[in-house]
């Protein structure tokens, strides 16, 4: 793998998110792999960025009228604070956003052009909402794209297998953490 040219992007692994009910990854499990990947990111000397979603009083978030309830207020201190697993890595680019994707409004395309990116590799939580509306941002602007499949879950089973069996296959490669990590041997 060209550690020049790919960059780890990892959605929302943050203390309020993983702390719900995931499938058909647990939360945990979802975030050792996506550790194992920023680790050996990071040793290798290729890009990562860590995407959190926050809001400073919920009045910079869109919420539109939809069929589902939502609700932008009453999150616990520190919910939007990154796991410590991946708080450690430090020098990873740090990115917060205020809504699904991690493109729109955010810095994110600006730091990967300026750095020659050309593939992205994706994980997270969760696999239909901030890893596909940010898979599918990065497919409109150009990337290649890789989907690591067991670090990444959602909130039904349902919703992580539709985006792995229908959508990733059509805008990148999805593969394990293993298969990823591998790359890097070669």
């Amino acid at each position: 793998m060209n550690v020049d040219k790919v960059a780890l992007v990892v959605i929302d692994l943050q203390k309020g998110i993983v702390a719900s009910k995931r499938t058909p990854y647990t939360s945990a499990q979802v975030v050792e792999n996506s550790a194992k990947l920023v680790k050996t990111f990071t040793e290798n000397g290729a890009f990562v960025a860590l995407v959190r979603v926050s809001s400073l009083d919920g009045k910079d978030w869109f919420v539109p009228q939809t069929d589902s309830s939502q609700s932008v207020s009453g999150f616990p201190d520190g919910w939007d604070h990154y796991v410590p697993e991946l708080d450690v890595f430090q020098s990873s680019h740090r990115i917060t956003k205020r809504q699904w994707g991690a493109f729109y409004g955010t810095d994110l395309d600006l730091q990967l052009r300026r750095r020659g990116i050309e593939t992205i590799v994706l994980c997270g939580i969760s696999t239909g909402i901030g890893v596909d509306t940010t898979a599918r941002e990065a497919y409109t602007r150009g990337y290649e794209q890789i989907f690591v499949e067991d670090a990444m879950t959602a909130s039904t089973k349902e919703e992580h297998d539709h985006c792995i069996s229908y959508i990733f296959p059509r805008i990148g490669k999805v593969r394990t953490t293993e298969e990823v990590l591998a790359l890097f041997s070669k």
